[in-house]
């Protein structure tokens, strides 16, 4: 029977089949392509078949991957890395388990000349680096192939997942195993209704060839993929979970064609064919739940908007934020999210750039000025000229950081995968054990429970169990603005140890502020008026004060100096500064009531500042970084969950003193007049657990690539992520307690979903090797071991909301 292509889909029918519309003809393979065939060409949309075929995954064959050596392509989809070393991502087709990232990742010792090769589950992508002189690209993606993969280079921002074809092909092989399923227990049915009938001879023998070669095209055909599998594993000397489902379908197969040729004995047909359907029914279905948790963790880490008010030439449409391309023109309005970098051509506003530079004072943007996506439009409407999207921009550089970070296996990942390899060996020997043991039963009880336990045990969820839940977590904890690079953070910040705390811009608000003021309003005005005319931290703080109680603020001219300032307002002479340059600006002395004031500010912390009219003190002002609101009750909460807190900071040793009293520390862990070296050398004295520094992003970047794990608290994303694996892109130290909470989290339900696994396969193994289950429960109970742990995975919270 010859075979043509539908002209709308592409998949095979009959050449005789006759056509569903007679007056359209055509060749289609359902009504639902018919009518989508003749609607795109009612609409003139006739290029679509030949885009499509365009844009189709190039299919696997060995001779097409020499294309991967050309110097355009490899231009195109490969970095250089140091030592020249050549690094590129290929999307990868086949991926349905844990141990196929584990199978992937051991390329070099596969291919000689591959230095490294990580799998990203969630996108489905295989990052390789190698030395070119020693070996191809294309070499690599024929052994990748030859694995039971197929890889196919990738375009800008897309993903191996979601390929409709590859994702069509696994539906028709489960068709085509469901339809020889029902046939072989029709067939089935038939011969065991025949030994209560008296069926002749000839029928019982006509119906066991029948099953038998039902059976073979189920093994042979559907079920193939496990037995490519298994040969991969084999040549690459690497335990995979395929290996004990397809020796366990061989060894039903083959003793099924013996006892058919013998014509005695029970041929395992049905039994092997409705195997095979319920294992790629339960293959589908973890990889459905997967691609979900995919998607889910796709838009957890997204910063920039789902939708954009593009301007078309028919007016202003919103579409989704993915469909943007460099050169549109998009609205931004009042409260938006930038969708991408670009260009402002319209407007003027301000924006909170806060994501990226870590300054919280909005920036004044105009005609000309760059936007960069993830900035949050807060003053007017403005419009945007699109000049690089996704993974190009600013933002999108960070998160592609922090991506490739978390595809670092942690150790308690590598732990896992160890437990994942050895545990397939476990599985065969067991296997043999049974088999050996349950012979003197008889051969036909031997096979049943033996193909039983080697389908049941299923090492997936070992290896799945840890990296879906770091995956998760890392997701959630970038939808509350804390971004972790990778899983290692997170396994050694589940554990209480040293906790050590910049102070200003940490435990600080970070700007100078008049905590207090002694003296008049008229002297307050002409003191922020002198400092209006400077640029100085102080005179900010003075001159916001003024603002802020509403003062007006009179004429002067000043002159500032070492240690303070000087000038002339409402037609008095000025001085303000500390009690030395009062003393040598006017040679005026500071009473005692004003000093025993300053004193108690000294002790609190904060900067006096005394002010002088005429040649008389007649104010003064306590300047200070405040406390944050939540400075307190957070260092509480850390020292509930067993953490030992302290300070270091360059401040002086009495203000930071001062600061940690307020916050409950004692006096010997808030250490000040500190250098960065200083620092460093605190932070590399380990103790017992890690050891933490919660700091400034680029002033504490030492101290925090010193620790055991930095979190960095400011300067923006782009600074802090090059100095330390954690980020809180929040102003409040509460995210702070969530991180922590969220890695004890993580790591408790990594545990958790180990213990299920390791649990499942204790029992079933045991109840299989045991004779208690037969092959059929086996394969129902398989994926049920892997959507559990998925389950637990997505159920479980960062931290408490």
């Amino acid at each position: 029977m010859s075979l043509t292509p539908c002209d709308h889909c592409g998949i095979e029918v009959p050449a005789d089949t006759p056509p569903i519309d007679a007056e359209a003809g055509g060749n289609f393979c359902c009504s639902g392509c018919a009518t989508a065939y003749a609607l795109i060409h009612s609409c003139g949309l006739e290029a679509f078949y030949r885009m499509s075929e365009e844009v189709r995954p190039v299919d696997a064959p060995p001779l097409r991957y020499a294309e991967f050596d050309r110097a355009d392509f490899l231009q195109a989809h490969t970095l250089a890395a140091p030592g020249g070393e050549l690094v590129a991502t290929l999307g990868i087709d086949g991926m349905h388990c844990a141990t196929c990232v584990w199978l992937l990742e051991r390329l070099p010792q596969i291919v000689p000349g591959v230095v490294e090769a990580r799998v990203d589950w969630r996108r489905a992508t295989l990052t390789v680096r190698w030395r070119p002189e020693h070996a191809q690209l294309s070499a690599i993606a024929d052994r990748v192939a030859k694995l039971g993969y197929r890889p196919f280079p990738l375009t800008s921002g897309s993903t191996g997942r979601g390929d409709a074809k590859s994702n069509r092909g696994r539906i028709i092989q489960l068709a085509l195993a469901f339809a020889a399923a029902g046939n072989n227990m029709l067939i089935a049915t038939g011969i065991y209704l025949g030994a209560f009938s008296h069926m002749s001879e000839s029928m019982l023998a006509l119906l066991r060839w029948a099953s038998c070669a039902v059976g073979v095209f189920s093994l042979l055909g559907p079920g193939r993929t496990f037995f490519t599998g298994a040969l991969a594993s084999i040549r690459s000397r690497s335990p995979h979970m395929d290996l004990p489902v397809a020796l366990g379908l061989a060894i039903g197969g083959i003793a099924g064609l013996v006892n058919t040729i013998t014509g005695r004995g029970e041929i395992y047909f049905d039994t092997l064919s409705v195997l095979v359907f319920l294992l790629l029914l339960g293959r589908w279905l973890q990889m459905r739940q997967q691609d979900r948790a995919a998607s889910a963790l796709d838009v957890l880490y997204r910063v920039t908007p789902r939708t954009a008010h593009r301007v078309d030439d028919d007016g202003v449409h919103d579409v989704p934020g993915d469909v943007l391309q460099v050169g549109d023109l998009v609205e931004v309005r009042v409260g938006d999210v930038v969708p991408a970098d670009g260009e402002i051509v319209g407007g003027t506003t301000t924006c909170d750039q806060a994501v990226l530079t870590g300054e919280s004072t909005p920036v004044t943007l105009g005609v000309g000025d760059a936007a960069a996506a993830g900035t949050t439009n807060l003053g007017a409407v403005i419009r945007v000229r699109i000049e690089a999207i996704g993974s190009d921009t600013r933002i999108g550089g960070v998160l592609g950081e922090v991506e490739e970070a978390a595809t670092e296996r942690a150790p308690i990942v590598r732990f896992a995968d160890r437990i994942a390899g050895w545990f397939v060996a476990y599985v065969l020997l067991a296997a043999a054990i049974t088999f050996a043991a349950w012979t003197l039963a008889g051969a036909e009880s031997a096979v049943d429970h033996t193909v039983a336990l080697l389908i049941v045990a299923c090492p997936c969820a070992l290896g799945l169990a840890t990296p879906l839940a770091i995956s998760v977590a890392l997701g959630r904890a970038a939808r509350r603005k804390i971004l972790i690079k990778g899983g290692e953070a997170l396994q050694r910040l589940s554990k209480p140890g040293r906790l050590w705390l910049d102070k200003t811009g940490t435990i600080t608000q970070g700007a100078m502020k008049v905590v207090e003021w002694t003296g008049s309003d008229a002297d307050l005005a002409s003191l922020a008026a002198l400092e209006a005319q400077v640029t100085h931290p102080i005179a900010s703080a003075i001159v916001g004060h003024a603002a802020r109680l509403g003062l007006s603020l009179p004429d002067a001219e000043a002159q500032a100096g070492v240690g303070g300032i000087t000038g002339r307002a409402r037609g008095h002479d000025f001085a303000a500064g500390h009690a030395g340059f009062i003393a040598q600006a006017c040679g005026a002395e500071v009473p005692t009531a004003f000093m025993d004031r300053a004193k108690v500010w000294v002790e609190q912390g904060y900067s006096p500042l005394f002010v002088a009219r005429g040649g008389q003190v007649v104010g003064a002002a306590a300047l200070g970084d405040p406390l944050r609101e939540d400075a307190k009750a957070t260092v509480a909460a850390l020292k509930r969950r067993g953490w030992s807190v302290g300070i270091l900071s360059g401040d002086h040793p009495s203000v930071v003193r001062s600061v940690g009293a307020q916050l409950g520390l004692p006096p010997e862990d808030c250490r000040g007049g500190l250098l960065p070296g200083d620092k460093v050398r605190v932070v590399e004295q380990r103790g017992r657990g890690p050891t933490v520094m919660v700091g400034d992003g680029v002033n504490d970047s030492a101290a925090l690539m010193a620790a055991s794990v930095g979190v960095a608290v400011r300067n923006g994303a782009e600074a802090s992520m090059r100095a330390a694996p954690v980020y809180l892109a929040r102003p409040d130290l509460g995210a702070l307690i969530e991180l922590l909470d969220g890695a004890r989290s993580t790591v408790g339900t990594i545990r958790m979903t180990l213990g299920v696994s390791l649990g499942y396969n204790a029992i079933a193994v045991t109840v299989a090797a045991f004779g208690f289950m037969t092959p059929l429960v086996a394969a129902l109970l398989m994926p049920a071991s892997s959507l559990s742990v998925i389950a637990v995975a997505l159920s479980r919270r960062f931290a408490r909301a």
